[in-house]
């Protein structure tokens, strides 16, 4: 029992599964602006199930392909694949089991959706081997988050309209930047072993400008999808509060003082996606 306790804990740890934070909310957003305040129950249950699955085989597929950079970096020494915990097999076996529970999710959902499915794959596919050819990594991160929205609107409607568009744009770019600032106290890790990123390709402090102009910009797509879907003032508040938790965010990281760019700083960005999904939620029914 202990051992069989140990193997799900160490697969728990390859999967991140707190990460689903970053995309979870949104596509659950989508599903509701999309159903205009009235998601049928069933479809949410399947957008859960496919998000998750599909999170859990992108990041593990991460994790094994920089597996030999991970176990260089001293910051990723708690991570299971590194500490062998788990093998290269089970990684593989995990992905395979993920894409069929994926499969199967997105087939209890509009029609289109299974036809759509390769295209919404492919960003996470691509996004793992990114960083030996490109210092704009973050944002293809951001594209692949930003399919969970755009699966959880298609899902319901079977359609691509100009708010879910928005809000992708939106999704893209907050995790495009606070990852690109997270990334950015690897700049010489990554020069070393010639991986690309916008620390690399513009220094640290470059990174964080592009960062509060991408911010910014999300921002901007967020409110944007309120008036364009005509929500009420409470999920304006969730905006204010997402907006505030970037301020926050960038008044304490800095691209010469990392000390407080943690695991705690990473995850804190969740507070983004929830404060505006829960909002957009309370916006038809209050």
């Amino acid at each position: 029992m202990n051992r069989l306790i140990e193997r799900m804990r160490a697969h728990a740890n390859n999967t991140a599964f707190h990460h689903t934070v970053f995309s979870l909310p949104f596509a659950l957003m989508a599903a509701l602006l999309a159903a205009d305040g009235h998601p049928r129950p069933g479809d949410l249950g399947w957008i859960v199930l496919a998000i998750t699955a599909a999170r859990s085989a992108a990041l593990v597929l991460d994790n094994l392909a920089d597996l030999k950079y991970d176990r260089q970096q001293p910051r990723l020494a708690y991570r299971a694949m590194v500490q062998g915990r788990v093998s290269k097999r089970e990684a593989l076996v995990f992905i395979g089991v993920c894409l069929l529970v994926l499969v199967f999710a997105v087939l209890q959902l509009h029609p289109i959706c299974i036809y759509l499915l390769p295209i919404a794959a492919l960003p996470f596919l691509v996004y793992p081997f990114l960083k030996r050819v490109t210092g704009w990594v973050h944002l293809f991160l951001g594209i692949a988050i930003a399919m969970a929205p755009a699966g959880g609107w298609v899902a319901v409607t079977g359609e691509i309209a100009a708010p879910m568009v928005v809000l992708c744009l939106a999704v893209a770019l907050w995790i495009g930047a606070f990852d690109a600032m997270y990334g950015a106290q690897d700049e010489e890790f990554d020069k070393r072993h010639g991986l690309h990123s916008l620390a690399v390709s513009y220094g640290a402090a470059g990174a964080f400008r592009i960062a509060r102009i991408a911010h910014v910009l999300s921002i901007v797509g967020f409110i944007a999808v309120g008036i364009m879907c005509r929500l009420h003032w409470p999920y304006f508040v969730g905006v204010l509060i997402a907006a505030a938790t970037l301020v926050y965010q960038h008044r304490i990281a800095s691209p010469t003082d990392f000390s407080r760019v943690t695991q705690r700083y990473f995850m804190r960005n969740g507070i983004v996606s929830i404060a505006v999904c829960a909002f957009a939620w309370m916006s038809y029914y209050i």
